[in-house]
C-alpha cells in the first residue's frame, strides 16, 4: 500500500490534471453542475454495482470516477469563489468531529448501536442540520433504500419494535390485509396494501442486520444469471424461449442451479 505521502501526492497530481482539463479540454471546460449531474449518478450507480460483486480492481476504478465527480464540482464552484476543494475538505472533517462526540468529545458509545443513537441525536443539534428526525433523508433515493434509511432514524429515536421477533405479526397482518384487496375486485387500494407489505418485510431485514437492497440486487444478479443459463441452452439447441414448454426451461432452470452452485 502507498505511504500517506503518495496518497497526498496523487491527490495533488488528480487536482493539477483537473485544472488542465478545465482549461484545455473543449468538453471538460464547459461542463457545468447541471450537465453533470446526470453522470455522478450513473457512477454512484456503477460503484454500488461493483460493491455487490466484491470486485475490487472494479471498486478502485468506480471509486475513482465518483472521485474525479467531486473534484470537477469543486473546481467549478472555485472559478465563481463560492468554495473549493479545501472547503469541501474541511467542512467535511468539521463535520466528522462534531458527529463523533465519542471519540472527540466527552460522550461514550460501547458499540455501533450506541453509535448510531448518538449520531442521530447530535445530527439534531447540528448547525444548520437536520430540523426533525426524517428531515434529512433525500426525497430522491430510491422507494427501497429510502424505506430502509425512514426505519433505521426513527428506530435511532426509540420508534421501534421492543424484540425484533415481533415484526413478523405485522408481515402477517399485512400479507392478510394484502390478500384481502387482491380478492375485492373493486378495490382501489392493492398499491397501497402491497407498499405496506413491501415496507414490513424491509423492518424485517433492517432488524436482522441485512440491506434489502443489497439482498434484492444480489436475487437480480442470480436470477439473471439462471435465465442466461436457459435462454443459452435454448440457443444451443436452435429454439427460442417462446417455443419452450414451461416444464422444459424448469428442468433447465435447475440444471443452471448446480452448474452455479446457487
Amino acid at each position: 500500500m502507498h505511504t500517506r505521502e503518495e496518497q497526498l501526492a496523487a491527490f495533488d497530481r488528480l487536482l493539477t490534471i483537473m485544472d488542465d482539463l478545465r482549461v484545455k479540454c473543449p468538453w471538460d471546460r464547459k461542463q457545468t453542475f447541471e450537465s453533470l449531474r446526470q453522470n455522478t449518478i450513473e457512477e454512484t450507480y456503477e460503484l454500488a454495482s461493483a460493491l455487490i460483486k466484491k470486485d475490487m480492481d472494479e471498486i478502485a476504478k468506480e471509486l475513482g470516477d465518483v472521485l474525479l465527480h467531486v473534484i470537477f464540482y469543486a473546481k467549478i464552484a472555485s472559478e465563481t469563489n463560492d468554495f473549493d476543494i479545501a472547503d469541501v475538505c474541511n467542512r467535511l472533517c468539521d463535520k466528522l468531529v462534531f458527529r463523533h462526540p465519542h471519540v472527540y468529545g466527552e460522550e461514550a458509545a460501547k458499540n455501533a448501536e450506541e453509535v448510531s443513537h448518538l449520531w442521530e441525536q447530535v445530527k439534531l443539534k447540528e448547525k444548520g442540520g437536520n430540523k426533525t428526525v426524517l428531515g434529512g433523508i433525500p426525497e430522491a433515493l430510491p422507494a427501497l433504500v429510502k424505506a430502509y434509511r425512514i426505519q433505521d432514524k426513527a428506530a435511532n429515536v426509540g420508534f421501534d419494535w421492543e424484540q425484533k421477533e415481533d415484526v413478523w405479526d405485522k408481515v402477517r397482518e399485512e400479507i392478510s390485509e394484502f390478500e384481502n384487496e387482491l380478492k375485492n375486485d373493486a378495490s382501489t387500494n392493492r398499491e397501497e396494501e402491497f407498499g405496506d407489505l413491501l415496507f414490513s418485510l424491509v423492518n424485517v431485514a433492517r432488524l436482522y442486520k441485512l440491506k434489502p437492497d443489497n439482498a434484492l440486487e444480489k436475487t437480480n444478479q442470480k436470477f439473471t444469471r439462471r435465465f442466461n443459463y436457459i435462454e443459452q441452452q435454448a440457443i444451443a439447441q436452435g429454439r427460442s424461449l417462446s417455443e419452450m414448454t414451461l416444464d422444459e426451461m424448469e428442468a433447465l432452470w435447475q440444471e443452471a442451479k448446480k452448474q452455479t452452485n446457487e
